[in-house]
Formats: C-alpha cells, sequence, structure tokens
C-alpha cells in the first residue's frame, strides 16, 4: 500500500509489524513519522498502541545525544585542548550545547549523577568468563576520532521508575534481540527479581549493570541482531593480551564495566558479594582531577 510515495505493507499485521521494525531503525516514534513526513496512516497515539501491544519498552532518552557528548568528552581528556577550541570544530549535526558539556562537567566535579542508565554483561552458557562485545554502529564520530564501530556492551538510557526487569528488558530488544522484538517474541532470559552487581558512573549518568547467562541456544550468537551493534563476539576476561590489542577501539566505560564484572566474579567465589560494587569511569576521574588521562 502506498501513501503519496510513501510504500508500506497493505495487512493490518505486516502493517503493525514493520512500524516496529522502522521504531527500532530510527530510534522513536517521533523519528519514524517525521522520515515519512507525517504521511503515515496512523497516528502518534495509535503508534504507541502498537508498541505496546507488541511488548516493546520504548526509549528511555536520547542515547545518540549520550553518545556524542561522550565522544567529545573523551576527545577532550585525549588530546588535552581547550574546550572552546575543540567545540568550535564541531559540525552542524552536533546538537549538543556548549551550556548543556558545561553543566555535566560541574556534574562530573561535584560527583552528582542526575541520569539512570542500564549495562549488561552477558555471558555464554555454562562460561562465565567470556563476555558479549559488539561494535556501536548508531552514532558514528569520525570528527571526534570515534570511528564507526566502537567497541561497546549493551547499553542504554533508563527510566528512574523503570522496573528493573523492564530496563533489562529494553536494552535487549534494542541491542541484542531486535528481530524476536519485531516478532513479538524476545527469550526469557532476564532473571527473576534482578539485582545489578555494579553502579559504574560515567560522566553524570549512572549505569546499573547487570549479568546475563545465556541457555546454550542462544550462545553461539546467531541469533544476536541489533540496528545499533553488529559483530558480535564473546571476549575472554583473562586474557590481557586480547583486551590491550582492542583498548581504543572500545567506547568510554566498556573496559571498566568488564574490570568490574572480573572483580565481581573473584569476589563471588568467596561468597563475599554483599552490595554492588561502585567505580567511576577513568574519564569521570581525569576530568574531575584534571590528571593525565589513562587510557593509552
Amino acid at each position: 500500500m502506498t501513501s503519496g510515495n510513501i510504500s508500506f505493507p497493505r495487512r493490518d499485521k505486516e502493517f503493525k509489524r514493520w512500524l516496529v521494525e522502522e521504531y527500532f531503525i530510527c530510534g522513536s516514534v517521533d523519528e519514524v513519522l517525521r522520515k515519512y513526513r507525517w504521511g503515515l496512516p496512523i497516528s502518534y497515539a495509535g503508534y504507541q498502541r502498537v508498541l505496546d501491544e507488541k511488548g516493546i519498552i520504548k526509549t528511555a532518552g536520547p542515547n545518540s545525544r549520550l553518545n556524542e557528548i561522550l565522544d567529545f568528552l573523551t576527545t577532550l581528556a585525549e588530546k588535552n585542548i581547550p574546550f572552546e577550541y575543540l567545540y568550535k570544530k564541531m559540525p552542524p549535526s552536533f546538537k549538543a550545547s556548549a551550556a548543556t558539556i558545561y553543566r555535566i562537567l560541574g556534574y562530573i566535579k561535584e560527583g552528582v549523577t542526575r541520569r539512570l542508565a542500564t549495562g549488561l554483561i552477558i555471558t555464554p552458557y555454562q562460561n562465565d568468563k567470556r563476555v558479549l562485545i559488539a561494535e556501536d554502529i548508531s552514532t558514528p564520530r569520525l570528527d571526534l576520532g570515534k570511528p564507526f564501530g566502537a567497541l561497546s556492551i549493551p547499553m542504554g538510557f533508563s527510566k528512574k521508575s523503570d522496573p528493573r526487569e523492564d530496563a533489562i528488558l529494553r536494552v535487549l530488544q534494542q541491542e541484542v534481540f531486535t528481530k524476536d522484538a519485531i516478532e513479538g517474541r524476545v527469550p526469557e532470559v532476564v532473571p527473576p527479581r534482578p539485582k545489578p552487581f555494579m553502579y559504574l558512573d560515567i560522566a553524570d549518568v549512572r549505569v546499573e549493570i547487570f549479568h546475563i547467562s545465556l541457555p546454550q541456544k542462544l550462545s553461539k550468537g546467531g541469533s544476536l541482531f541489533s540496528y545499533k551493534l553488529k559483530n558480535y563476539s564473546f571476549v575472554p576476561i583473562d586474557s590481557p593480551q586480547e583486551m590491550e590489542k582492542r583498548q581504543e577501539g572500545f567506547r568510554v566505560g566498556v573496559l571498566e564495566a568488564i574490570s568490574g564484572y572480573k572483580k565481581y566474579l573473584g569476589l563471588k567465589d568467596r561468597n563475599l558479594v554483599f552490595n554492588p560494587l561502585q567505580l567511576k569511569s577513568r574519564l569521570n576521574y581525569f576530568l574531575k582531577s584534571e590528571e593525565p588521562f589513562p587510557f593509552h
């Protein structure tokens, strides 16, 4: 069926599936409607109802804007250049205002977090020493020295009002099992009453990090797919050479998440896990203390 020059499926079931897929491709209902110049035969509220009907946990915040700001702050730290000089070099597509970035720098220096995110350490069946990473293809920032494909764990914004099960499911739908979510089903891998094993502060965001162990049938990686990540792989956490080799390609905070997970396993082996670990990213330490940036 077409509306003007827009093509979309004719049957109701296929149309709804198409709407869900477009939602994951674009990231929000607003972006889908804008993409098709508000010419789709469905209202904003109707679109939201389709997502609810399909069990989609909707986006909680501007993930792309967060990545953009983190890339800016990382470049600021790595190159140790004046804020104003770097900001003036940003292209028109860079949407974060100087005031916003200054405000985040203030929060970092005060040790304040004001937003919440969820990160997942995902391991294959009966092997907690390998961790899922993938290439982030959602926000290439070549002008900031962050190439298309920075390595990441599944991670995204959460709402403070979210049940933790929903916060985890949102990340799984957005970054791990998107094909399944489009079809109206996601593997049941969220543990009952999930508790984070670590809190990691990245800029002004507190990331609750959970461990998810995949069943055997999902551990080969063939069913993993999203429009934000690609080239999934399980990397050994006990191989310093492997991590060192890839170090420059990791998105900010990811190495700290993996390091915290290793520490958590050590405590777990000795029955010493009582409360979640609390860590700050190296970026936060640098921006707070203005010491040499310790990434390389």
